[in-house]
């Protein structure tokens, strides 16, 4: 995979604060989301640059490690370990790729250079080192989802550094919830592992339902005849109708439970939470004299 320069992806200098990083992502996440680019192949590729930029300069440790060792930078604990037997074996501080310096500096060589001749097969002298394998980068992306798309199991497609991943979504997954896809990340180092794929499912606010785990939570509508006298609600819920009866003198903010029509519970075939409705007091308006006049008589009684 070719050296992606995170500083660049995101438009600020090495110097950048914490405050500009964050500040800089939000402004290019903004710009190329996905929802806003829906067929624009390059611009899904710059946002997953973007996602990926900002994973490591945000995270303080990450950054040390990327400003020291650039494109190696999750391999700098295998290297602080070479580096160390490398000191113990002074016989082999020096080799064709270059001079290491290791006071604190390399000469004639970067450190993939520096990894490649410390544990690559050198075939020129016959000496049969072993090759040392290095798991390759991890990727990180985000699936957007609406309530809807959460609802139902289904298929999915996104694309991570310029590759169509497809992947199967499953009923009930969660805003925030991650998952791992084994192999999809960047190609290992020296025949070692590929890195993995994280994905966070972001799952966008609903006009109508409020999730709270596997419960639903909607406000419905009644008038006040109703509300006063009973009678009944064609309530939409999100797998279908279903009509309720409405208890005579039914206060503003009553609560009705539906068992089984909330939201799906993730990987549990057939498994729902439960729907909650809470029922509004529509009051009428534009009333004639001769309706005002029936509730004054009402206010006596």
């Amino acid at each position: 995979m070719d050296f992606i320069d995170y500083y660049s992806v995101l438009g600020v200098p090495k110097t950048a604060s914490d405050d500009d990083i964050k500040k800089a992502y939000r402004k290019l996440a903004r710009k190329h989301h996905p929802d806003l680019n829906p067929n624009d192949a390059e611009a899904n590729k710059k946002f997953q640059q973007i996602n990926e930029a900002n994973e490591v300069l945000s995270d303080p440790e990450k950054r040390k490690k990327y400003d020291q060792y650039g494109k190696d930078w999750q391999h700098a604990e295998q290297f602080e370990q070479a580096k160390q037997q490398q000191r113990s074996r002074p016989q082999y501080a020096q080799s064709d790729a270059g001079d290491y310096d290791f006071s604190g500096g390399f000469g004639g060589s970067d450190f993939s250079d520096f990894f490649s001749s410390m544990f690559g097969q050198d075939a020129g002298t016959g000496g049969g080192r072993r090759q040392a394998k290095f798991k390759g980068q991890d990727y990180q992306a985000e699936l957007h989802l609406s309530l809807h798309d959460a609802y139902t199991t289904h298929k999915q497609t996104l694309t991570v550094d310029g590759k169509n991943i497809r992947i199967t979504v499953q009923a009930g997954v969660e805003n925030g919830q991650k998952i791992k896809l084994s192999g999809y990340g960047s190609p290992g180092v020296n025949g070692g592992p590929n890195g993995d794929l994280y994905i966070t499912f972001v799952i966008a606010d609903d006009s109508r339902y409020k999730r709270k785990g596997n419960d639903l939570y909607v406000d419905e509508e009644i008038d006040l005849y109703t509300a006063i006298l009973g009678g009944e609600r064609i309530v939409e819920t999100m797998d279908g109708k279903v009509k309720l009866t409405v208890k005579p003198e039914t206060q503003a903010g009553t609560k009705v439970r539906l068992k089984g029509k909330g939201f799906p519970i993730y990987k549990q075939e057939g498994a729902f939470g439960d729907l909650y409705i809470t029922w509004q007091v529509k009051l009428p308006t534009n009333l004639t004299d001769e309706q005002k006049e029936l509730f004054r008589q009402l206010s006596t009684l």
